[in-house]
């Protein structure tokens, strides 16, 4: 618990204290947000305001992590590793998409294609490390099985080494590159994704939390309940990464609030969509994930939605823009308004998930 709570505050004093550090070196360098001609009016005002903000929380979270640990003579373990290994990962990629906007001076970064190339090798790297390394129980970091709450009995391992494997590893990037592109598509306001952000990745907190206590290698586990324990591994691990992540998010959004000083970047909001899959793969609760994330998935389909429409009726439209928060703005919504009203949408989703979670092991 120490650990938890020192990497969480570490990361919330590092960002709250070093983002303003961050912004005046990123305006003296030129890392500027440029606006598409494409979106609300009321955005151009934005243009030049430094982004890449998500370099501020990576760091932040990487240097709380690795100093609260040692000095609480917590280990540090793998599944805690890969998650941080994914959220650097994409972030990487966010962030090659963020350097060609400010050095071309555009509004458009990395093509689709390149960006995809990306995601899915820093994706293909992450499972087959995550189906390796077994500990002293044989357990890995992430099993071949779909999970919800818990695994499930559909195990990609039943179709054997070859195709179990693929199948695998398609399953992953299909998680990995959702779930960082659905956060990518929520930051378009100020303080949106990072607050959803705060609220979906802390409900791993709590959950993970809950699975340590209830371990099945733990030994006080309680013999009475032990039929309903969890097998994930390491998941103190995990809550202290999302703690980090949450603490370094929460001193961000300090400064990234409307009117933003700084923002996400695609750098932040595809290191965060890779730091939840992370944290949903490992945790096996992979589905739940779709309800945790209810917003990011909401945002996502609007815009499935809307161009799928836009192309079966030849230029009609369901939404005045898409993601639906641009819709809202173009209503006449003020955009604190949008952002407050979708933050309680997300904690609302995030209340739902975890009250199923814990359902799950009262009904077990």
């Amino acid at each position: 618990m120490s650990t938890l709570l020192l990497a969480g505050a570490l990361s919330l004093i590092f960002t709250l204290l070093m983002t303003p550090v961050f912004i005046r070196l990123f305006r003296r360098i030129g890392w500027g947000q440029f606006i598409s001609d494409g979106g609300p009016d009321a955005h151009h005002a934005k243009k030049g305001t430094p982004t890449m903000g998500g370099i501020v929380v990576i760091v932040g979270v990487l240097v709380s992590y690795f100093i609260a640990t040692p000095l609480t003579g917590h280990s540090v373990e793998l599944p805690a590793i890969l998650v941080l290994f994914l959220m650097t990962g994409l972030g990487l990629v966010g962030f090659i998409d963020d350097f060609i906007k400010t050095h071309k001076r555009r509004s458009l970064g990395l093509s689709g294609w390149p960006k995809v190339v990306g995601q899915v090798i820093v994706a293909v790297i992450f499972a087959l490390l995550a189906i390796n390394f077994p500990d002293e129980n044989g357990i890995t970091p992430a099993s071949m099985s779909i999970s919800f709450i818990r695994d499930t009995n559909l195990d990609f391992a039943a179709l054997g080494a070859g195709l179990g494997l693929f199948a695998f590893l398609v399953w992953i990037i299909l998680i990995v590159t959702s779930t960082s592109n659905a956060v990518n598509l929520t930051d378009g306001l100020d303080g949106l994704a990072t607050g959803a952000s705060i609220f979906t990745i802390g409900s791993f907190v709590i959950m993970n939390f809950w699975q340590q206590n209830q371990s099945c290698f733990s030994s006080r586990l309680d013999p009475q309940v032990a039929y309903k324990c969890y097998d994930v591994r390491d998941p103190l691990d995990l809550a202290i990464v999302a703690a980090a992540i949450v603490g370094g998010l929460i001193g961000f959004l300090w400064w990234n609030t409307s009117p933003a000083q700084i923002f996400l970047g695609d750098t932040g909001s595809m290191a965060l969509g890779g730091a939840l899959a992370a944290l949903a793969i490992l945790s096996q609760t992979e589905l739940l994930l779709v309800i945790l994330a209810g917003l990011f998935v909401i945002d996502t389909g609007s815009v499935i939605v809307q161009r799928g429409y836009f192309k079966l009726t030849r230029g009609k439209r369901i939404f005045l823009m898409s993601p639906i928060h641009h819709h809202f703005e173009l209503k006449g919504w003020p955009e604190v308004t949008v952002v407050v009203r979708f933050w309680i949408i997300s904690a609302l989703f995030v209340i739902t998930g975890v009250g199923m979670f814990y359902l799950e092991w009262l009904t077990q």
